[in-house]
């Protein structure tokens, strides 16, 4: 049986915009990278982050099945 496979979207709080930024892990992984501080624009410290959330907007990870 084929275990199911999980993408990573990335929302924007002031648009519609979404994006899937990856894809084919397992829940495991996308309960991990989701628990990343670098994962949204209110806790991350990464400069390239930061510099994301100056041009977008507030963001946030979360996983969605496949």
């Amino acid at each position: 049986m084929n275990e199911k496979t999980y993408k990573i979207v990335r929302y924007y709080k002031d648009s519609f915009e979404k994006k899937i930024i990856k894809h084919g892990l397992s829940l495991l992984e996308a309960k991990e990278h989701c628990e990343d501080d670098e994962t949204a624009s209110n806790t991350c410290q990464d400069l390239e982050n930061i510099k994301h959330t100056a041009e977008h907007g507030h963001w946030f990870d979360s996983f969605a099945k496949e």
